[in-house]
């Protein structure tokens, strides 16, 4: 008969989940493009968007995780010489950086893209009735080489397709169908479409594709590791899985033992990864980026940390509560304070626009964020850190 399942308190299931996603370790070294690659790994994505009022959001994962480092490391194992490179573009949580390994295992969402079962509702035309179009866009990229969607500009005015928004979402469905992949991102962070022989590695093209089971199988184990502990909705969310194609995935696991049943207070249909380390102490000092992993789903935000994050990006500036771009500041195992960040690459100044301190934040909270505000600000080659409001 089985027993009971194991009771986890909430702050050991916070320690579980900070450690999880590499929080905890030293920040005061040299960091190398191994110990990037090792990240990616560990939290298995860094989630695109195109908001640089900061930074990129891609780059602050691992900036909070391993402190400062050369942003073309970076660069160079994403969008560099291919022989440099361990990460390939494409949907996952969202637009995002994923290493080569989970290529075979989103071949399915390619597939149902590719039969106008996914992705965007405006494109999904291109997987059918105008598919000879999106075909003739493949054709060009093909001869032509690397090309990006103002490539196509002096195609305007030929025919009504080629309007830049249908060669736009053209490409979008040719890129979620797995027709062709990210080359490169220009200074504008312009993608760069190529095909993917030209771009990944050989012998992940030649891997074989697991069955649709299996890769959800393996997407959910990814997401448990990544999570360490974790509610069935978060595990789904993670790589963003359907409420059909998830449950099998998590049943399996859990008759395999690599997920245990556990019982968090306020949590609905928790599960441990059975490598979840299970830390007594949580020693980090990071702001987070708004897509960072550990604070992307709200929910799980408030259920781990009693902190209530939502962005505003797209809120009316007279009705934003806490700013534009705000990072949430994680201190030991706590979030304790937000803040509103822009860069301003003139001045050279990192504008701290407003700042709000949670009610039961530390008192060494403002001498903390001060510190890590200054390391921010190096790591961005700005001179220095200004309030404005």
């Amino acid at each position: 008969m089985t027993g009971a399942p194991e009771r986890i308190a909430l702050p050991l299931a916070r320690r579980i989940a900070l450690a999880a996603q590499g929080f905890g370790g030293r920040r005061d070294g040299a960091v190398r493009a191994q110990q990037l690659r090792r990240l990616l790994d560990k939290v298995q994505l860094h989630q695109i968007d195109s908001v640089n009022v900061l930074v990129r959001a891609h780059y602050l994962p691992a900036f909070s995780r391993l402190g400062p480092y050369d942003r073309a490391e970076l660069d160079r194992i994403a969008w560099g010489p291919r022989r440099q490179r361990a990460v390939f573009e494409y949907w996952a949580h969202e637009a995002s950086l994923l290493p080569f390994a989970l290529h075979p295992l989103l071949r399915w969402r390619m597939a149902q893209a590719d039969r106008g079962t996914a992705g965007w509702a405006g494109m999904r035309v291109f997987a059918d009735e105008r598919r000879s179009e999106a075909m003739a866009v493949l054709d060009r990229i093909r001869i032509d080489g690397p090309l990006s969607a103002s490539d196509f500009d002096s195609h305007k005015g030929q025919s009504g397709w080629w309007e830049w928004s249908d060669t736009k979402r053209a490409l979008e469905w040719l890129f979620w169908a797995g027709h062709i992949t990210t080359a490169t991102r220009r200074g504008s962070f312009e993608r760069v479409y190529d095909l993917p022989e030209r771009v990944l590695p050989a012998d992940i093209l030649a891997a074989a594709t697991p069955s649709d089971a299996d890769a959800h199988r393996a997407l959910i184990e990814r997401a448990a590791a990544a999570h360490g502990i974790a509610t069935s909705r978060d595990l789904r969310d993670y790589f963003r899985l359907s409420p059909a194609e998830a449950p099998p995935a998590i049943a399996t696991l859990a008759e395999e033992g690599v997920l245990t049943r556990v019982e968090v207070p306020g949590w609905r249909d928790a599960w441990l990864h059975r490598d979840a380390r299970r830390p007594r102490r949580i020693e980090a000092q990071a702001l987070l980026a708004p897509f960072d992993p550990l604070v992307w789903a709200r929910d799980r935000t408030e259920r781990l940390f009693g902190f209530r994050y939502r962005i505003e990006i797209y809120v009316p500036a007279e009705h934003r509560q806490h700013g534009y771009y705000v990072l949430p500041f994680l201190l030991g195992e706590r979030l304790v304070a937000r803040v509103d960040l822009k860069s301003d690459r003139h001045a050279r100044q990192l504008l701290v626009r407003r700042t709000h301190l949670e009610p039961d934040a530390p008192a060494h909270t403002g001498a903390a964020l001060s510190e890590e505000l200054e390391s921010m600000a190096r790591w961005l080659n700005l001179d220095a850190v200004v309030a404005t409001g």
